[in-house]
């Protein structure tokens, strides 16, 4: 094929591929398991495909409304009512997206412009700062600190400026499974009182989170949920991460906002899939008890590597888990990376990947959302380091 010769200018030029495509790529090559890529490798129940296919057999597959199936936002709005006794008019304030990271680029694409500063807490998940960058705002970071990885709220306040526009929020966290308290939350809300700021607040891994915590949602911050737009996913929480479908709870005229750029950039999410996403929520048990299923994998996973030369780090919530490899190797991360790919044919993440400058912590990351079978193998290759 020839190749285009002209200029092609990129508004993304220190970008390349992600780190999760790269890493996924070579573990594929080389036959790694693969502990890097944050998605499950086992199933969904066959209950939720048999509700799709009910919906593509019943003739349900051309265009959805711009803002979602309206029996899947009054679901989304009933399980926010029910669990964190948040009031979201499915009609005004839940728009359905195709995903998590289309939610949060196009609410940044809505809400932040030239010259606007964006509050982004680092290590944070690589999606964040291209969007940004390409609306035309400045990213602004404040680094989150190990071991506990949770925000240091003064050095929060010396970020904020007058051009400050936009804080994104991501609890639990990737990549390093730390979770927010209410706390947090009514710190967050009081620095932005007084001030003409937004909050996008990820919230993908809502229903995973351990040892007796609640999800400490921004919505159950009245004063907080009034200013942001809250993420989610349902392919995180139904193990049908490649559905790409999530969905956005926002007051009406940031859901106003949202849906001026959502209509344009998507316009409308796979029909059946929300259909039948809206018959399977109707059984609560299939999200709240999440947590404890995931849960079960942590622990087997950190009881699998107890004898390992790794250090486990503290794992509150989502399905990763940070591990120091001081004892092992005096590498960089990137590097023990890609070693640990070749000789002991485990693939997992480096922490650099996530801040912007590629800091190095000394931290690799891994994925348990995997069966049994292939932690156990995992597990017994990483033991023999």
């Amino acid at each position: 094929m020839r190749e285009y010769t002209g200029r092609v200018p990129s508004k993304l030029p220190d970008v390349g591929t992600t780190i999760f495509t790269v890493v996924s790529r070579e573990a594929a090559s080389c036959g790694a398991l693969n502990l890097a890529q944050g998605f499950p490798d086992f199933t969904a129940a066959s209950a939720l495909f048999d509700a799709v296919a009910r919906h593509m057999h019943a003739g349900h597959n051309q265009y959805s409304p711009m803002a979602g199936q309206p029996v899947l936002r009054a679901a989304v709005s009933a399980k926010m009512a029910a669990v964190y006794g948040a009031q979201y008019d499915a009609d005004t304030e839940i728009t359905i997206t195709a995903g998590a990271t289309q939610a949060v680029y196009t609410a940044i694409a809505a809400l932040a412009g030239q010259g606007d500063e964006v509050i982004v807490f680092e290590p944070a998940f690589d999606s964040y700062v291209p969007g940004i960058r390409l609306a035309g705002a400045v990213p602004v970071f404040v680094r989150l600190d190990a071991p506990d990885f949770l925000p240091d709220w003064d050095a929060v306040a010396r970020a904020i400026t007058s051009r400050t526009r936009l804080i994104i929020t991501n609890t639990p966290h990737n990549p390093t499974g730390s979770a927010w308290s209410l706390d947090d939350q009514r710190q967050l809300a009081a620095l932005c009182e007084g001030h003409d700021i937004l909050v996008i607040s990820d919230e993908v891994y809502e229903h995973i989170v351990f040892d007796g915590r609640e999800h400490a949602s921004a919505c159950r911050v009245p004063e907080l949920a009034a200013r942001t737009l809250l993420v989610s996913s349902f392919g995180k929480t139904f193990h049908v991460t490649g559905w790409k479908v999530g969905f956005v709870c926002a007051p009406p005229s940031l859901s106003a906002e949202f849906r001026r750029v959502h209509q344009f950039n998507v316009f409308a999410v796979n029909t059946p899939c929300q259909l039948g996403l809206a018959d399977y929520m109707a059984d609560a048990s299939r999200y709240l008890d999440l947590g404890a299923f995931y849960q079960r994998k942590r622990d087997d996973f950190r009881a699998r590597l107890a004898g390992s030369r790794f250090e486990l780090l503290d794992c509150a919530g989502t399905y990763f888990q940070l591990a120091r490899y001081a004892a092992i190797s005096g590498e960089a991360d990137e590097a023990f990376v890609r070693r640990l790919m070749r000789e002991a044919g485990v693939a997992t993440i480096p922490v650099s990947a996530f801040y912007h400058d590629g800091f190095d912590p000394g931290l690799i990351r891994f994925c348990f959302a995997k069966s049994e079978a292939l932690i156990a193998q995992a597990c017994e290759r990483l033991c023999a380091l």
